[in-house]
């Protein structure tokens, strides 16, 4: 926190991220020069070229950190194009569905979120999760003025964080009127909520142990005072717990570090590139996967094998682009947004997961929030406990298995546990690629996972939600 505050991440050496950023901004282009026409031969180091698409490209390439636009950027190199040249051949029709005409349609976003305009069960539940903050409040200062046993205040607790993943999953299968958008909404701010409010019980906890050990070994010799208050657990307000609420992490502290000031102009950038890239995902989404979804249905009901792997392949492209630019959206526009409002200081969101050469590099750098909790709070006390390291990590990864079927299965009201079985199948793909695969091959296996990964979990779930919800009405 107190060196440099140049937010961005190494050097990249992926050869997958490299052909993924260049069919991107060769997609861009091709959109301001009037639609796709194949893939341009680019060599050496071109200038943009004029008309539309050059301030969107310049746009681009200020908005990557740390000048990716050099390192893997809008114009790599004829290796990345010559690699993506057969996913978008000369004149296709796959590259973009402009056959299908414009089919974004910005208002059409609301009725995901809203299927009753006099009913709002997801921003209700929402509000009601400020109900299970106050009351993990109220435990804590009890246990911490010694009004409160740490065995009861344990099972309230427990009571508590239980409370949280039931009441949003019960309130949305019961509740006809919530959609899947807005429920998926919901239960990620509960699953937040849920994972902060742990942090917040286990690090008050240490506290008090390490507090009372202090202090029977200060009485046992000299009797010295007490430490500081704002140092221990019974300090913490509501404004000091709703601060780590919003804060951009998953693990407490009791004193979070803060930068000096407010940057205007990089909270200015950060908010553009999130608006920005909101419209572009929901574009991107609505003109592109819609149809591609669409028409993967008729080959799931006949059971063409030859045509599922052909639209298979088909979405990959499109949901590539989405994730990638998906997680720019999140884990720097807005994570680094809401910290430089709450001047928070940590601001190490991610780190060079482009580069793994094994899967277990990919979930420990991908989503560093996600991964310094688990390692905290679940990890690390298993290993104290005595149990053997691949028993902790499968533990962990069941618990973001858990935590994946939850965020899909409860808004879509189907359990095919697609999600689960996709987290655990990581256990053998990891050790298969740490065994026999290494350097760019084990980099190669990790970006096919998440190429094709993805769209076989997302076709597996929209054909069962199309059968479970429209082919039987039919």
């Amino acid at each position: 926190p107190g060196g440099t505050w140049a937010v961005g991440p190494p050097r990249a050496r992926s050869l997958g991220l490299r052909c993924s950023i260049s069919l991107l901004g060769t997609w861009v282009r091709d959109l301001g020069q009037g639609g796709p026409r194949g893939l341009p031969a680019m060599a050496g180091r071109r200038p943009p070229p004029r008309g539309t698409s050059a301030p969107l490209q310049r746009w681009l390439r200020r908005s990557l950190p740390l000048g990716w636009e050099r390192r893997v950027g809008l114009d790599c190199g004829w290796r990345g194009n010559r690699l993506a040249a057969p996913l978008f051949p000369p004149h296709s029709r796959g590259s973009f569905p402009s056959r299908y005409g414009i089919l974004v349609d910005p208002i059409q976003v609301v009725s995901l979120f809203l299927k009753d305009p006099y009913s709002w069960p997801s921003l209700c539940l929402v509000i009601l999760s400020n109900v299970f903050v106050l009351a993990a409040l109220h435990i804590e200062k009890h246990l911490a003025a010694g009004s409160l046993s740490e065995h009861s205040g344990s099972v309230l607790h427990s009571l508590n964080l239980l409370t949280v993943l039931c009441f949003p999953a019960l309130v949305v299968l019961t509740v006809s009127s919530a959609t899947p958008v807005g429920a998926l909404f919901a239960l990620l701010t509960y699953t937040i909520v849920f994972l902060k409010l742990f942090s917040f019980r286990d690090v008050n906890r240490w506290c008090r142990e390490r507090r009372a050990k202090d202090e029977s070994a200060r009485l046992g010799e000299l009797g010295t005072s007490p430490a500081p208050a704002k140092a221990s657990p019974d300090a913490c307000c509501p404004a000091d717990l709703y601060y780590f609420l919003l804060a951009p992490t998953l693990c407490y502290e009791l004193n979070f570090p803060r930068s000096p000031r407010i940057r205007k102009r990089f909270l200015l950038r950060r908010l553009v590139e999130m608006l920005f890239f909101t419209q572009l995902i929901v574009g991107l989404i609505q003109q592109w996967m819609v149809p591609t979804i669409q028409n993967s249905m008729k080959p799931f009901r006949d059971m063409d094998y030859s045509r599922i792997i052909e639209r298979l392949l088909k979405l990959a492209v499109p949901n590539h682009f989405i994730w990638l630019i998906f997680f720019y959206w999140l884990f720097h526009s807005s994570m680094n947004a809401v910290a430089e409002v709450l001047r928070f200081g940590d601001r190490e969101f991610y780190r060079d997961w482009w580069n793994s050469e094994s899967v277990t590099y990919f979930w420990q750098n991908w989503n560093i929030p996600v991964h310094k909790w688990c390692l905290r709070h679940f990890y690390v006390p298993m290993i104290r406990s005595g149990c053997r390291r691949w028993m902790a990590r499968t533990a962990v990864f069941l618990l973001s298995a858990f935590f994946h079927e939850y965020l899909v299965s409860v808004p879509l009201r189907m359990f095919r546990l697609w999600a689960f079985m996709g987290m655990m199948a990581q256990l053998p793909l990891a050790w298969f690629v740490g065994k026999f695969l290494q350097g760019n091959y084990g980099n190669a296996a990790v970006w096919i996972s998440l190429i094709i990964g993805q769209p076989i979990a997302v076709l597996m779930y929209v054909h069962d939600y199309y059968v479970l919800n429209y082919e039987g009405s039919q």
